[in-house]
């Protein structure tokens, strides 16, 4: 088993590992190795020289530190259960150290992943609310931003303890999301497979506009996600032998 960063021969294999996972298609898998993707944030397994699970990351900061937030965790389907992630894992937490990373962060996809990230050390440090909400016929005025500006006033909005999401991680999520902005508040929302029903994935800011921006936008009802207690969402390793303070927001998961 040898634990590395990417070379060029492999970008193919994380591909299709990734595809295998995730179901993503190639347009999109075109979007993140061109814009999102750097071999320096990547780590991943090979048995036989063959690649069989990966990981990826982006540069966050919290608390004036480095943070990498850790995502597409994944292991080819023939390779589970031999304990391949939890090893990548591992070595992914000393090389991050290694760089200067003072914590990592990531967002389980399911519960049971809960626990699997908490026999790993990490400890859950961030909830949310995702609430359903029917549209209001006030209409309200929007404006679609790209993503430098959504990350310039998201700084302004965001509450004390949160993790700083830049750069390259707002750039991907603007391939997931569209950005607006409005009186009292910013959002990022994603449309839904049918006409009527849309997610979004963050708002801060004034909630109780949600259901005049979801009007607005034309749409009977979205779920909206927002700073809250009701729902786990971010779990969190510390990189360093001093201790941090957890973490209080997390809201922009690739989810």
């Amino acid at each position: 088993m040898i634990i590395d960063t990417p070379n060029n021969e492999q970008i193919s294999e994380l591909r299709e590992l990734w595809k295998e996972n995730f179901g993503d298609t190639d347009e999109f898998l075109d979007l993140f190795f061109g814009m999102a993707f750097s071999k320096d944030r990547c780590r991943c397994v090979s048995i036989d020289g063959k690649t069989v699970a990966s990981l990826y990351w982006f540069d966050c900061e919290y608390d004036g530190k480095r943070v990498a937030y850790l995502y597409a965790i994944s292991t080819s389907v023939s390779q589970r259960g031999k304990g391949i992630c939890s090893e990548l894992m591992r070595d992914t937490h000393a090389y991050l150290e290694s760089q200067g990373y003072a914590m990592s962060i990531l967002v389980p996809a399911t519960n049971p992943l809960f626990s699997f990230y908490e026999r790993l050390g990490y400890v859950t440090c961030t909830s949310v609310s995702e609430t359903l909400v029917c549209a209001s016929y006030d209409k309200i005025e929007l404006e679609r931003i790209g993503s430098k500006e959504y990350g310039a006033l998201r700084k302004q909005m965001l509450p004390d303890g949160s993790v700083i999401q830049e750069a390259e991680n707002l750039a991907f999520l603007n391939i997931l999301a569209d950005l607006y902005k409005c009186d009292g508040a910013i959002f990022a929302l994603q449309k839904g497979n049918d006409t009527e029903t849309l997610r979004v994935v963050e708002l801060l800011g004034d909630k109780s506009i949600a259901p005049s921006i979801i009007g607005t936008l034309g749409y009977e009802k979205a779920i909206v996600r927002t700073q809250g207690e009701e729902k786990e969402f971010s779990m969190c390793f510390s990189l360093c032998e001093k201790d941090i303070a957890l973490p209080k927001y997390f809201g922009l998961a690739f989810d």
